[in-house]
């Protein structure tokens, strides 16, 4: 895919809820953090959607259903049905379902959120590699899954029996911290047997392949906290993407993203979908943004200027990602960054 190369944030002289018909809200990280609403979280996306924007949520964990998904976030006060909500469990079934039988038997390694999403497609979730499945799905099944479990996959990939996964996260956050994901347990089973599965999750196809055929959304704005999935999902579906600050990426991993995970916007949280985005101007030999000016230097970048921190983040961008070009920025940013508060 060929793709121009980003080199700022853009701006927005509307108010991204306006401009978009769509938020494809990513979850943890975005919406909740341990369970609880980020700050600002539900205000914003009340007023969002009053406003006639479609909100749909997005998330690689496999575990939780749709249905659970839907009454945490109205238990938070967001209230959501079941069909606003799209798993990578979902994603995985409809990949599986296009290359196995109707009715086929799946070995389901992870939750119940993938075994309502096969049964969703008329497959048949079954625990053994003695059953004779036509398929592998594993996905993220908790802090209690057995290890049992993942030999049980290894016996039946061993066979021949094709692999799917619903998302390959190396990590997922907790309230008490950060803790192996989906993709670290698929990592034991690539250990034990060398083969690789099929992907589901974001950031690749299959997902927002998904969230496009549920949700009907013809310009959908991806938001999210992740560069690896959430922005690089949006890359890949060719869809602008919303940075929000109240998750796993920081600062300098921003200014030193590489081209697909660049997002088109940066704010400091959901209360971005409420307002315009400021433009980022060519200054001289820099980009200014607000009252900040930024410069990429032979070893650091550089900011002059004062005024709101995000500007000045989004100035820094835009110097980076210049110097950059197609890979990522190696200059540091500390300094910069540290006048920002960031």
């Amino acid at each position: 895919m060929s793709q121009t190369v980003r080199t700022r944030p853009e701006g927005s002289g509307q108010a991204l809820s306006e401009a978009y018909d769509t938020a494809l809200l990513d979850l943890d990280g975005v919406v909740y953090a341990g369970g609880n609403a980020i700050a600002y979280a539900v205000e914003s996306l009340g007023t969002a959607r009053s406003g006639g924007m479609h909100l749909a949520y997005v998330t690689n964990n496999a575990l939780r259903t749709p249905d659970a998904v839907a009454g945490h976030l109205t238990e938070l006060g967001i209230p959501t049905g079941a069909s606003d909500v799209i798993t990578s469990a979902q994603a995985a079934a409809r990949l599986i379902s296009e290359q196995v039988p109707a009715g086929a038997r799946v070995l389901v390694i992870g939750g119940e959120g993938l075994r309502v999403a096969l049964r969703e497609r008329g497959l048949e979730p079954v625990e053994s590699a003695d059953d004779d499945p036509a398929a592998v799905v594993q996905g993220f099944g908790g802090a209690d899954l057995p290890w049992g479990r993942f030999a049980e996959a290894s016996y039946a990939i061993a066979r021949g029996v094709p692999w799917f996964a619903s998302n390959t996260d190396l990590t997922i956050p907790s309230a008490r911290g950060i803790a192996p994901g989906n993709g670290a347990a698929v990592e034991v089973v690539r250990i034990a047997t060398g083969a690789e599965p099929q992907v589901a999750g974001k950031p690749l196809p299959p997902m927002h392949r998904e969230t496009i055929l549920r949700t009907g959304a013809k310009r959908p704005l991806v938001v999210g906290d992740r560069l690896d999935t959430d922005i690089e999902g949006a890359f890949n579906g060719e869809v602008d993407s919303l940075l929000v600050l109240t998750g796993v990426t920081d600062g300098a991993q921003l200014l030193a993203a590489p081209p697909q995970h660049r997002p088109t916007f940066v704010d400091a949280d959901l209360r971005g979908l409420l307002t315009g985005q400021p433009d980022v101007v060519e200054a001289g030999d820099g980009f200014r943004c607000g009252g900040w000016t930024a410069t990429a230097g032979r070893e650091r970048l550089e900011l002059e200027g004062d005024g709101e921190a995000l500007d000045g983040l989004r100035a820094l961008c835009a110097a980076a990602w210049t110097a950059a070009g197609d890979g990522a920025c190696e200059l540091d940013g500390g300094k910069a960054l540290a006048r920002l508060g960031l």
